[in-house]
């Protein structure tokens, strides 16, 4: 029997592994797909609240949709990456309609304590600090938001060490749990979940 040769066996492990792994991306393909992207999504947008569809106006249009994508190139796709955006968007149209929920639950509750016969009984102001595990700026800005967006909450305060400070005008036992289970549905969201 032939004995195994292991400087073979890892060259022969090292080409299949090359073998399977997707090409590297090219960033200026990268690149210039975000900055297609979003010419397109503000050229779009541009359209719609526009109105006008001569070729001055189109025109005019589509050089300014250009140089604004052009200007924020990095502010819609920080990566670079495509992929990781279309993921993103369709995660935070998946939040979108749990949070428009939330925020017309919280009207009820805060228009019950408005409306009360002694609504001093039923305010139980408060000031929450959590520490969030949400990474992204972007994700920590949109769980602060959604917060904010919430009636009867806002934010007072989002630390550099991911510390979120809350003022709640009803505190309850189950704000904390409520919150929590915000910032998951957030980090779902951004593909930032365990």
């Amino acid at each position: 029997m032939k004995p195994i040769d292991l400087e073979e066996l890892s060259t022969n492990r090292r080409e299949i592994l090359q073998a399977t792994q997707p090409p590297p991306k090219n960033p200026y393909v990268q690149k210039g797909l975000s900055l297609g992207i979003s010419f397109l999504l503000l050229f779009g947008a541009w359209v719609l609240l526009s109105g006008k569809f001569d070729a001055f106006h189109l025109s005019l249009g589509a050089a300014s949709s250009l140089f604004v994508a052009w200007i924020s190139r990095d502010l819609l796709f920080p990566s670079g990456d495509v992929a990781t955006l279309a993921r993103s968007m369709a995660g935070v149209a998946a939040y979108t309609p749990w949070l428009l929920l939330q925020i017309v639950k919280s009207n009820i509750h805060v228009l019950r304590i408005a409306f009360a016969r002694n609504p001093e009984r039923l305010i139980h102001p408060h000031i929450i600090s959590m520490h969030t595990k949400l990474k992204g700026e972007i994700p920590l800005v949109t769980f602060a938001n959604s917060i904010t967006l919430t009636p009867g909450t806002i934010t007072i305060q989002v630390s550099a060490g991911n510390e979120v400070r809350i003022h709640a005008l009803d505190y309850t036992t189950g704000d904390m749990d409520a919150l929590r289970e915000m910032e998951s549905r957030v980090a779902r969201a951004f593909g930032e979940s365990d």
